[in-house]
């Protein structure tokens, strides 16, 4: 059996996504991207193409899990309000489609992905490359952050459930 997981870098200007699928020990990269929008839109115009191709994702891949990062933001509240703006479209679709959220702290998705808590976004940016066996380290940084965020869940999982 293989569980597959959707990772999420949520932000208004671009949302990262990443779908891992895990079969045995062997971790295996779906598919990924970004859904960028037009500044010169709306916000609200932006948060709907965001929740159009969140809901698109689910209903195409039907993952079992939807995984994202919990904010945490020291004083830059203008990226803190649209991240937490497009956090929320993710978590509307996720419970429209009857999926389970998992969140992990920044801490835990490195700890997860590297081993260590203290790496830096080069050396999660590695890993994933190596854990995924990819020729190319994923671009941008939120691809390869909502990678990082699905592989944490796979390599927790399992914990939760016990």
């Amino acid at each position: 059996m293989f569980v597959l997981v959707l990772g999420i870098d949520p932000g208004v200007a671009s949302t990262g996504f990443g779908l891992v699928r895990q079969n045995g020990d062997r971790l295996l990269q779906v598919d990924c991207g970004c859904i960028a929008t037009v500044p010169q839109n709306s916000p609200q115009e932006r948060l709907v193409k965001i929740y159009h191709e969140l809901k698109k994702l689910l209903i195409d891949y039907k993952p079992h899990a939807v995984a994202l990062e919990r904010i945490y933001f020291g004083a830059n509240t203008k990226t803190a309000m649209g991240v937490g703006q497009a956090r929320g479209i993710a978590l509307l679709v996720a419970a429209e489609r009857k999926i389970a959220v998992y969140e992990y702290t920044p801490l835990e998705v490195k700890i997860a992905v590297t081993g260590y808590g203290k790496a830096d976004k080069y050396q999660v940016q590695q890993m994933v490359k190596t854990l995924l066996k990819l020729s190319e380290t994923p671009k941008p940084d939120d691809v390869a952050d909502a990678l990082a965020v699905a592989i944490c869940h796979l390599h927790s999982y399992k914990l939760l459930s016990l």
